[in-house]
């Protein structure tokens, strides 16, 4: 779907789409489709329940005097609260209604109006855009039947205003952040036979085109490094895991400490010998987003040529069954040098992490360093699927994660992160064990990964209840939903960007 600007103009084909306020106050373009039907938008309005609350919908087919198919009104609430993510919301509402309608093109007027959370008629128009193209993402590549009508009709996108140009200009920005949430959205996607860690690693190596030093560590290497947490979790299958590390130095000072993101790649969780139960194993496809996330990050950064020195670090297994898996009661060597209990291989994705974070502190020497993973079901008991959780070792780091998840919709809520959980993963044989029971599941999982992390700076985002998406959402459609790139991607622009 292409996405283009242009000043406004009599549109002839397809579907237009206009913004009401709250109160069925119509913009200036509202204003001049009113005159020119005849009065048929303010009819149309009055004779039924749409007021113009965000996210009301109202289609007029065939408009009298408008030479489209269709009008699609759409409710903006009030202006004061017209800000980023309700013009999202207005673009993705949009796109929502009318991908598979029929119409090939889709023309959105957009209007400043005073007392709107938002600088310009351009800044409101780039980001009307990129909701629209966040929603219109679609995962159909092994869909061989699909009907007509459940096809995407849309190919342009129109949006129409003065400051077209400007408008060109800051979605530019954006989309290339949305390319990294769409290259996270396709590896979560895809099935276990298709992305592995060898595969993913594969995956992961397409960015160098895009300026990223890409460096892939193989079971031998990682073996002499002690990585024997994270190879333990892989011993059970027969595909070698791979950890992927990812360099953009785009600071201008090679030699200033980067900022690290790490994740967890575990490509298919059947629990190992612990093994989960058959209903939903499919949705274990998706036990990699954390890795996918920080591949999309490192695209996104690289696209907008991002003024940062960042490192990527992901560790890539596939959690088996076997005769060569690992059990519980085994006991391994992390690359620290602390031992660990499994108690249970289904708590697999802390044990990958914490080799993983303990090289890209050692290695690197980061500024600061958040690692992301599908890590818990306990996050989801607590928070749903509306806010990841977030534990810091650090009230600013925390404080900042909160605020670019807050701007860009991925919501994070802070979970405590004190000593009394540490004693529940306390093991009778070794320095530790990797559950510590039922109680406080996400909170113990995160205290055991504290303890691979040393004076960093450091948080930790379990995004088990956000990685996928049940059902449509404003910007994101049913299935991965990429949360944690444009969260991360604005961290760091608003806090670790050189001048």
């Amino acid at each position: 779907m292409k996405i283009s600007f242009s000043k406004p103009a009599e549109t002839t084909e397809g579907a237009l789409v206009a913004g009401v306020f709250e109160g069925r106050v119509l913009t200036a373009s509202g204003q001049r489709l009113d005159q020119q039907s005849g009065g048929q938008v303010t009819r149309a309005m009055a004779s039924g329940r749409f007021t113009g609350k965000r996210d009301q919908t109202l289609t007029l087919p065939a408009p009298s005097g408008l030479n489209v198919q269709r009008l699609l009104l759409i409710g903006l609430g009030k202006p004061e609260k017209l800000d980023p993510m309700a013009a999202e919301g207005f673009g993705a509402a949009a796109i929502g209604q009318l991908l598979t309608a029929g119409d090939k093109q889709v023309t959105i007027l957009v209007d400043a109006v005073d007392g709107m959370g938002l600088s310009s008629a351009a800044e409101l128009a780039a980001h009307v855009a990129a909701g629209a193209k966040l929603r219109s993402y679609r995962f159909d590549k092994y869909r061989t039947r699909q009907k007509d009508e459940e096809k995407p009709s849309v190919s342009k996108v129109v949006i129409s205003l003065a400051e077209n140009a400007e408008a060109k200009r800051r979605f530019a920005k954006l989309d290339c952040v949305i390319e990294g949430v769409f290259l996270t959205r396709d590896l979560a996607s895809e099935p276990a036979n298709v992305i592995f860690p060898e595969s993913l690693a594969e995956q992961a190596k397409g960015l160098a085109e895009h300026g990223v030093d890409i460096e892939v560590l193989g079971e031998k290497q990682m073996r002499k490094l002690g990585m024997g947490a994270l190879l333990g979790v892989g011993q059970g299958s027969e595909r070698e895991s791979q950890m992927v590390v990812m360099r953009w130095m785009g600071a201008g000072d090679e030699t200033a400490a980067p900022v690290a993101f790490v994740g967890k790649g575990v490509t298919f969780d059947s629990g190992g010998i612990s093994i989960k139960p058959g209903a939903n194993m499919e949705d274990m496809k998706w036990d990699m987003a954390g890795a996918a996330v920080v591949i999309g990050l490192m695209k996104a950064l690289a696209l907008r040529k991002a003024k940062v020195n960042a490192v990527g670090v992901v560790g890539l297994v596939e959690n088996m069954p076997s005769g060569t898996a690992q059990r519980p009661g085994d006991v391994v060597t992390s690359m620290s040098g602390q031992t660990i209990e499994v108690i249970n291989t289904d708590a697999e994705g802390r044990l990958v992490l914490a080799d993983a974070l303990w090289y890209a502190q050692n290695r690197f020497k980061p500024k600061m360093m958040v690692d992301l993973a599908t890590l818990t079901g306990a996050i989801i008991i607590s928070l749903g699927d509306h806010y990841a959780g977030l534990f810091a070792n650090d009230d600013g780091l925390a404080e900042k994660l909160a605020g670019a998840g807050k701007a860009v919709g991925e919501q994070l809520w802070r979970m405590p992160l004190d000593d009394p959980y540490d004693k529940q993963i306390k093991s009778d044989i070794a320095d530790m064990k990797n559950v510590g029971g039922r109680e406080g599941g996400s909170i113990t999982a995160a205290m055991f990964l504290k303890r691979f992390v040393k004076d960093t700076k450091w948080a930790h985002l379990d995004i088990a209840g956000v990685t996928w998406a049940k059902k449509d959402a404003a910007v994101t459609p049913k299935g991965a939903s990429g949360f944690g790139v444009r969260l991360l991607d604005r961290l760091v622009a608003d806090h670790y960007e050189s001048a």
